[in-house]
């Protein structure tokens, strides 16, 4: 069984910066692009930026030059550092994963944690 487990969200002010976290664990033989959502109530999933295992990467227009996806593969972790912070980001952060774990390759999915941005 593999889990992806979040963690960093918070409270924030306007213009302020946060770093999540997301480990991977489990039986993983390996994993393949590692991804960051989110959902704001009432708001679709919004896809926000990818990362290959060979580390290209690939954002969301919403969160170009803002934010910055990183991994680290000796840890099974991918990480989203936010800065210059808006409003309108608030919202439950997902990482998302494609991993090979004892049998085959599956796509997973971590709980979410939530990010507030106080104006």
């Amino acid at each position: 069984q593999v889990q992806l487990v979040e963690s960093g969200g918070g409270l924030v002010q306007a213009g302020g910066s946060l770093r999540l976290s997301c480990a991977a664990s489990g039986s993983i033989v390996s994993i393949n692009a590692m991804r960051w959502y989110r959902q704001a109530p009432g708001k679709q999933r919004e896809l926000l930026a990818t990362i290959t295992r060979g580390g290209t990467t690939n954002y969301a227009d919403s969160v170009k030059g803002r934010f910055t996806i990183s991994r680290d593969n000796a840890k099974n972790t991918v990480y989203l550092q936010m800065s210059s912070l808006k409003p309108e980001d608030a919202a439950v952060y997902y990482c998302n994963a494609d991993i090979f774990d004892s049998d085959r390759l599956r796509n997973y999915w971590g709980s979410g944690t939530q990010v507030t941005v106080s104006s």
